[in-house]
Parts: structure tokens; C-alpha cells; sequence
């Protein structure tokens, strides 16, 4: 059921020569592309990487070429969704749905198994862009609510977690407002997300089991993520200061290091798997101050640094090895990536104020 390990090794685009002539292509993802090419390359060379770099994201499953074309290209919002539209009946998005319970679960499962769980796989399905109308989405995530253990306003589906659990809550809240399920514990449970945030500002789930008193990087983007997709859904609940103060907190640390000493917290920080499951990178941190919209800050420089650092030669960024775990399928194999390309095109496109427009 769950496949493992790695496919063999794939070649950037530039380095095997791939790509047709790109249907669409603007000044916003261009300028991106034109800062991290190599300054002694002619024109017409760039102008050939960049074309072949922008076919080969198009060449990708529908769940990414829907969002290249609406964060890099600047297509048509029609155009935009008839491509995501496709999510839930080609590829991997359809391959997901195929493995759904009769019951509306995935692997029998609420938490666990890391990654196939019904958790787990809601979540990917709304990192591919499967419609929020989704008849499975909704059902799937409905039933999670109800299977989810009350404890003193916040929520746990572990098994084993016998008291709320600040990183679940945050993914049940995201994922209701994402496939806007009605219920009326969840405007609550937003209540009780804001009052388990530190003096930092961030937010762990160590502070309800141990007293922990220092934010975690993990739960904090984890709360971040849920309490901006409440707010964006319409939610009542008002959440913008505690999202701001949210954001402090990784400014304070520079997205990655130590407020103490500027060292970078833990390497992995570094990389960025896809799908990034609970875990905090330096892209999922840029992507929620993307989200927003956030000043450039200085703060951020050694994190957008390291994004430009991971770069490989032929302009695309590595896949990174997936965390461990059981997986439905494998999405991409060893090599280029086109998640990594274009979650890091998209970073560096904001950072630099350009935006995509038709």
C-alpha cells in the first residue's frame, strides 16, 4: 500500500536539454530567474534556461502546474482553475482520493500512520490545491472533528495523547477552514490556539506536558498556518495580533537560529522536503510571511540567503529526502525537483516585489 525509499536519480532540465517553446512567460518570474543565472552568461543563454526551466515545471503534475501558472506566470484566473480542477481527477490528487476508506479515512486511520493517516493525507491534498468543495475533502475532514478528543479547549487524535495537543489542534482548525466545515467547537478552539501562545510569541506543544516557556519553531509555523487560513476563511475570532506576534518570534530568531547565539537551531532547518509534514524549514517559514504579504525584512536575508544557497547549477533546486515514514506513492524522484523549483521561485519572486500579472 505504502511505497518507500528513492527512485533513481533525475537530471535538472538545462542539464538534459529539455523544454518546448513556454506558452506564457512574464517579467515578474524572469527577473527572478535573471538574478540567480550566472552573470558571465550571455543574454540568449539565459533567455534559453529560463524558457526550458519554466516548460519543465509545466511538464509537472497538475496539483503544481496550476499554481506555477497562478504565482509565477500570472495566467488567467479561468485558466488557472480549469488546471486545478484537475487535481482531484489526473495524477497525484486523483491517486489519493482513489485511496480513501469506504468510511471517508485513509489507512483506517485518524494521526497515525506518519504520512498515510487521514491527517496526513488532507493535508497534502491541500498543499496539491484539491477544490475545498471536495465532497472526499469534506467528508474526510468532518470525520476527524468528530473523532477528535476534547481536553480543556483544544483537541488530540493521538492514541496516545491523553491532553490537547497544540500541533493537532492547529491542524484540525486549518484543515476546518480550509474545507470550511461548520462547527461550532472551532471558533472556540481558535480562542484557546491563542491563549496557549508564549511571552516569545511562538508557541509549543512541550508547554501543556513539561512547562515549556521558549517557542517551537515546529508548532509555531504549524499555528501560524491555521490561525492566517481561519482568519482568511471569515473567521469571527480575531487573530491578526497574535499572528503579528507570531511573526516576531521568528524574526527575533532570524527565521532559523538561536536568539542567543545566531546559530542555526538544527541543519534540517536547511532543507525543505516536500510535503514539509509538522516539521518547520526556511521555506515553509518564508511561505507564511509571503502569505501575509510581510515587510522584506532584514531578519529574513539569511534565510532567503540559504534558499539561493541550495540552488544547483542548472538553476533548479534539489528534491530533498522525504521524512521517514509511510507514503502512498512517491511524488518526484532523486534529483531536480520541481516542488523545490518552484516553492523557491515563488520565495524569491515575493522577496524581490515582483508579482505575476495576465
Amino acid at each position: 500500500m505504502a511505497a518507500r525509499g528513492e527512485g533513481p536519480h533525475t537530471a535538472g532540465p538545462l542539464a538534459a536539454g529539455a523544454g518546448q517553446d513556454v506558452w506564457l512567460w512574464h517579467a515578474g518570474v524572469a527577473s527572478v530567474i535573471m538574478r540567480v543565472v550566472h552573470d558571465t552568461q550571455s543574454v540568449a543563454a539565459i533567455d534559453g534556461e529560463r524558457s526550458s526551466l519554466c516548460s519543465w515545471l509545466l511538464e509537472g503534475d497538475p496539483a503544481l502546474r496550476w499554481q506555477v501558472m497562478q504565482d509565477l506566470l500570472g495566467a488567467s484566473a479561468d485558466a488557472v482553475a480549469a488546471e486545478r480542477a484537475l487535481v482531484a481527477t489526473t495524477g497525484w490528487g486523483a491517486r489519493l482520493l482513489a485511496a480513501q476508506d469506504a468510511d471517508g479515512l485513509w489507512a483506517g486511520a485518524l494521526y497515525s500512520p506518519k504520512w498515510t493517516s487521514t491527517t496526513y493525507t488532507l493535508l497534502l491534498l491541500e498543499r496539491l490545491g484539491l477544490s475545498p468543495s471536495d465532497p472526499q475533502g469534506r467528508a474526510a475532514c468532518r470525520a476527524l472533528w468528530q473523532a477528535a478528543r476534547p481536553y480543556g479547549g483544544g483537541f488530540t487524535l493521538a492514541k496516545t495523547v491523553r491532553e490537547p495537543e497544540t500541533c493537532i489542534t492547529g491542524m484540525l482548525v486549518k484543515l476546518a477552514a480550509y474545507y470550511g466545515i461548520d462547527d461550532q467547537r472551532i471558533d472556540a478552539t481558535v480562542r484557546w490556539l491563542v491563549g496557549q501562545q508564549l511571552e516569545d510569541g511562538g508557541w509549543n506543544c512541550e508547554s501543556i506536558r513539561r512547562g515549556s516557556v521558549h517557542g517551537s519553531f515546529h508548532t509555531s509555523i504549524t499555528v501560524l498556518e491555521a490561525l492566517l487560513a481561519y482568519r482568511d476563511a471569515g473567521g469571527v475570532v480575531p487573530v491578526d495580533q497574535s499572528m503579528a506576534a507570531g511573526r516576531r518570534f521568528f524574526l527575533a530568531h532570524r527565521l532559523y537560529r538561536s536568539h542567543r547565539t545566531g546559530a542555526v537551531v538544527d541543519e534540517a532547518f536547511g532543507r525543505f522536503p516536500f510535503p514539509p509534514q509538522w516539521h518547520f524549514d526556511v521555506v515553509r517559514g518564508l511561505e507564511h510571511f509571503r502569505a501575509v504579504d510581510a515587510d522584506r525584512d532584514e531578519r529574513l536575508s539569511d534565510a532567503i540567503g540559504e534558499v539561493r544557497r541550495r540552488r544547483r547549477s542548472d538553476l533548479t533546486w534539489p528534491r530533498y529526502r522525504p521524512y521517514p515514514g509511510r507514503y502512498w506513492f512517491q511524488l518526484e524522484p532523486r534529483g531536480a525537483s520541481r516542488w523545490s523549483t518552484f516553492r523557491a521561485l515563488r520565495i524569491l519572486r515575493w522577496w524581490g516585489g515582483t508579482r505575476p500579472h495576465a
